[in-house]
């Protein structure tokens, strides 16, 4: 690894550290960034998955004002994140990605949709007399996502950001900083599982990793200042430009 390539995947990884914490497309900048050193891909997608637990470290630890509160609705779905970043991450190590691969372009666009079409939260809260809870089958989805994030990874924090805000009724800064925690918490412990088994090429992954940790601190206070409905349209047209992308190449 040279100082030019050192240097660059630092700058790569603020900016996959903002647009992941921002709207959880941190891979998009990530991968291409390890690839473009001729890191090969499943060593490159291993090495990604680990320096990525930096992003949610540092957007989580600027995020306390939105995690406000949120303990009780945290805590069930960071088992589920576990259970689903564990399984993901053995499938990664036992199966082929191309099933994965044909499969999330259309995940991704059907949760993008949602989230441009769904009613802003505080029309959703002026229709109850008290907040609604939690639907019941939120941490099975998130233990799906969970699998996805470890086997795979690309886009898994649009995934989770639309099932939040659909199931949640909360506010972008509120749903993006749960988004976070729980998208850490799957990441770590693939992460866990590819340094333990896998080959983490350590010399891409350190200079990704402090870029990745910068923009994750980064990220919470953009959020925090950004209009709520401009934002989520952002991240919602950014979900439909990924699912594009990733099905041409799927397909092609």
């Amino acid at each position: 690894m040279s100082p030019l390539e050192w240097g660059l995947l630092v700058l790569a990884g603020i900016g996959a550290g903002l647009t992941g914490s921002i709207a959880g497309l941190a891979s998009l900048v990530s991968y291409p960034a390890l690839l473009a050193t001729g890191i090969p891909p499943v060593t490159a997608n291993v090495t990604n998955t680990v320096a990525l637990v930096m992003t949610s470290v540092g957007s989580v630890s600027a995020s306390g004002p939105e995690l406000r509160g949120q303990g009780r609705r945290l805590l069930p779905l960071a088992a589920a994140a576990v259970l689903g970043g564990a399984a993901g991450a053995a499938l990664l190590l036992s199966t082929p990605t191309e099933a994965f691969e044909r499969i999330v372009p259309f995940l991704i666009a059907a949760a993008s949709a949602a989230i441009l079409v769904q009613r802003p939260p505080r029309e959703l809260a002026a229709g109850h007399a008290a907040p609604p809870r939690d639907p019941r089958w939120l941490p099975a989805a998130v233990f799906g996502i969970g699998i996805y994030g470890g086997y795979f990874g690309a886009a898994a924090g649009v995934l989770l950001l639309a099932t939040l805000l659909l199931a949640t009724g909360e506010g972008v800064p509120r749903s993006n900083a749960m988004k976070n925690a729980v998208l850490g918490v799957a990441n770590g412990v693939a992460a866990i599982g590819f340094v333990v088994l896998a080959d983490v090429e350590w010399s891409a992954a350190v200079p990704l990793a402090l870029g990745l940790f910068a923009g994750g601190l980064i990220g919470p206070r953009v959020v925090r200042r950004s209009p709520p409905v401009f934002l989520r349209r952002v991240i919602a047209l950014a979900g439909l430009a990924l699912a594009v992308h990733l099905g041409i190449q799927a397909f092609s």
